[in-house]
């Protein structure tokens, strides 16, 4: 592959395929274009807000019955924040890494107007560590908030249950896989021919990937893009690339800052 040359990095791939959410990749991509490189966005999953958000409004309206609201994601914080601008001090907002605490900062909401809790292990952004950050003996009792997808993990609220909080979990969006219309076939054929680094950061979007390549030209374009290279900022998802048969897989530290070094510093 064709190598250009940076003043901050040695040699790095000319495409990056940006594989969030939309409306998390446009972001993502303006950084790694100012980092030197071309960026393509080929979202693996996509956010659809539930039309009926009336249990979530409820419940942001008395936020303050809560010492605790956890935000699963970035997608999360962003529908939770149209619905409610201010957050008061007194109530904890729990965070999985630095791509929320980057949400919430697009939001206005800061450490210094906020009290929030998020995992100080880069290597680790997740609800596990999340839960060694908060402080349990203060939040035992009381309340916690938890907004999610329709579907996902129940770790953290079994968790905080186990540690003697009453959890009320309300879906804000839900997760599809993405459809292949006639845009999407070809640009998926084009960047399977690429030699492009991609960046995963969801498992179930590396499951939607070989699932639409599966459907675009089956085995060969499976192993097509088994062969590319993936960087993923987080341990699960590196071992669930690894199982789905993904030969070159980098796992890099949460956050834009860890991933954009990692891709200028690939050789």
């Amino acid at each position: 592959m064709r190598q250009r040359s940076s003043p901050h990095a040695g040699p790095m791939p000319d495409t990056v395929v940006i594989t969030r959410p939309l409306a998390q990749a446009q972001a993502f991509a303006q950084r790694v274009r100012q980092a030197g490189l071309a960026a393509e966005i080929f979202p693996l999953l996509e956010i659809h807000p539930l039309a009926d958000q009336s249990a979530l409004q409820a419940a942001l309206d008395e936020v303050t019955r809560y010492a605790l609201v956890a935000f699963v994601s970035p997608s999360a914080i962003d529908i939770a924040c149209q619905l409610r601008a201010g957050w008061p001090a007194q109530v904890v907002l729990g965070v999985m890494g630095e791509g929320s605490r980057a949400a919430l900062a697009r939001h206005g909401i800061t450490d210094a107007n906020a009290h929030i809790v998020s995992p100080r292990d880069a290597e680790r952004s997740d609800s596990e560590t999340l839960m060694r950050e908060l402080d349990l003996p203060a939040l035992r009792g009381r309340r916690a908030l938890i907004v999610r997808g329709t579907a996902g993990r129940e770790w953290l609220a079994d968790a905080l249950r186990a540690a003697g909080m009453e959890v009320d979990q309300i879906a804000a969006y839900e997760r599809r896989a993405p459809s292949l219309d006639a845009e999407r076939r070809a640009q998926l054929l084009r960047l399977a021919a690429l030699d492009a680094a991609w960046v995963i950061t969801s498992s179930e979007g590396l499951h939607n990937l070989l699932a639409l390549a599966q459907e675009l030209g089956g085995a060969a374009i499976v192993a097509q893009l088994q062969r590319k290279s993936l960087f993923v900022p987080h341990p699960r998802i590196a071992q669930t690339a690894q199982n789905l048969g993904f030969h070159s897989v980098r796992s890099t530290s949460s956050g834009d800052e860890a991933l954009l070094a990692a891709l200028q510093s690939r050789g």
